[in-house]
């Protein structure tokens, strides 16, 4: 498919597969590596960021239900060391081959002056096709459709300017081994993004029709899934639905990172997420199998206001867009609730276990997170322990009344706050099992 030889001033590419498409429609897609490529240098490896960078672009094709067709490669670098260019390319050859597209040509660029000599950025660019009929919209999704995801490789190639805060970016550091991973935090970390696009054609061959689709890079759940999402509808997604990697548990627990930044930067085990109808969940699950992936059903489709829901009290989470603040709107705006409280009030958890106690810890860290980020700003926060480290614990808080609306929903206190993330306003649903006292 790939025409002409080496040494020409452009890449040329055959069209005659495509003639048989009904309307057959471009897709492109282009992006980098971020600053993975840092960890790179500091390995001294340069033989995988190349499939990063082919996989970012790629797998937003394949987002579309698009089947890329070719890749070309932009490499700026601070001094042309060949061996280590011909590394890295490399690299995107061997992303090129796992996702069935050609490498139809690219640029190496000297930046001297510019970039330090041993340093180089590595971005691209992909063109896919697709018939106009088979583009993924999401505009049939329906209530009940079930969302299945499919197991990354590990952080892929967003949030390294996170990891590089937490981890001592040294080669000690690097190459420390850590039994949780299986390996070294250097190899855990520069694992390279793992390519969907066999996987979704294997569910096309299938049979299968993919209703909706996200790719979860940067943003991580919280700003791709509501992506793929059409008006009056939200996505529930399960989070103890499959076991999350312990790359990611290991990065919460040694930067002491909030669970909800976590999921709001990284894929936290699932880098592509489809939703299908019921009846063919068994058939998807077989087909991105085939395609030697691992796929978990994750969560649903539900029908409502498109409100960016958190439920803390169970393992749920719910997400879609937004299209309205709690600030700007008065109890009487929200039909679904059915009783407001003052705005300072005391609410206890209930239960003796440990499993409980350790509840209440995260939810006064969230709130502590919230008034260090002026979101939800409670202005006090108190944790009364029990007699015993494994007894209930009680949280006093005292919200801001401009910034919450409480109700009750049966036997459980719903605080509705109002949070912000890259200026754009969220609604987070807590539900406590708790008493008002």
């Amino acid at each position: 498919e790939v025409l002409g030889g080496l040494g020409g001033f452009s890449g040329a590419f055959s069209l005659a597969k495509i003639k048989d498409m009904e309307n057959p429609t471009l897709v492109s897609g282009t992006d980098g590596c971020g600053t993975k490529v840092k960890l790179a240098f500091l390995m001294d490896k340069h033989d995988t960021i190349g499939i990063d960078a082919v996989a970012m672009c790629v797998n937003d094709i394949a987002c579309a239900g698009g089947e890329p067709l070719f890749f070309l490669d932009y490499i700026a670098c601070g001094k042309n060391y060949p061996e280590k260019i011909a590394t890295i390319v490399k690299g995107v050859a061997e992303g090129c081959l796992q996702s069935g597209c050609a490498l139809i040509g690219g640029e190496t660029a000297e930046h001297p002056g510019l970039m330090p000599e041993d340093e180089y950025d590595l971005a691209g660019f992909a063109v896919g096709v697709v018939d106009e009929k088979d583009i993924i919209t999401g505009k049939d999704l329906a209530e009940g459709d079930v969302l299945i995801g499919m197991a990354s490789s590990g952080v892929h190639s967003n949030g390294f300017s996170l990891v590089r805060k937490v981890f001592e970016m040294t080669k000690e550091s690097l190459d420390t081994y850590y039994d949780e991973l299986g390996t070294t935090l250097g190899e855990a970390l520069i694992a390279p993004t793992r390519i969907y696009v066999k996987a979704l054609k294997a569910i096309k061959d299938a049979g299968v029709t993919v209703k909706a689709c996200s790719h979860i890079t940067g943003g991580g759940f919280q700003e791709n899934i509501p992506r793929m999402l059409p008006e009056g509808m939200h996505a529930v997604v399960r989070k103890d639905s499959y076991e999350i990697p312990a790359i990611f548990k290991l990065l919460q627990k040694t930067g002491n990172i909030a669970e909800d930044m976590m999921y709001n930067t990284y894929n936290m085990g699932l880098g592509m997420i489809v939703a299908v109808s019921p009846d063919k969940v068994d058939a998807t699950m077989e087909a991105i199998k085939s395609a030697g992936d691992v796929p978990y059903v994750v969560g649903e489709i539900k029908a409502g206001e498109k409100v960016h829901f958190t439920e803390n009290s169970t393992l749920v989470m719910e997400y879609s867009s937004k299209d309205f603040a709690v600030g700007s709107n008065k109890i009487t705006d929200f039909p679904f609730l059915n009783e407001q409280f003052e705005p300072s009030f005391c609410i206890r958890l209930t239960g003796n276990s440990a499993a409980e106690r350790e509840q209440a810890l995260n939810i006064q860290e969230y709130f502590n997170f919230c008034a260090k980020n002026n979101l939800c700003n409670p202005r006090k926060i108190t944790v009364k322990n029990g007699k015993d480290s494994v007894s209930g614990a009680e949280i006093v808080l005292n919200f801001s009344a401009d910034k919450n609306i409480v109700a009750r929903e049966g036997n459980k206190l719903i605080v509705y706050a109002s949070d912000a993330y890259n200026g754009e306003e969220l609604v987070r649903k807590l539900s406590f099992a708790m008493d008002k006292r």
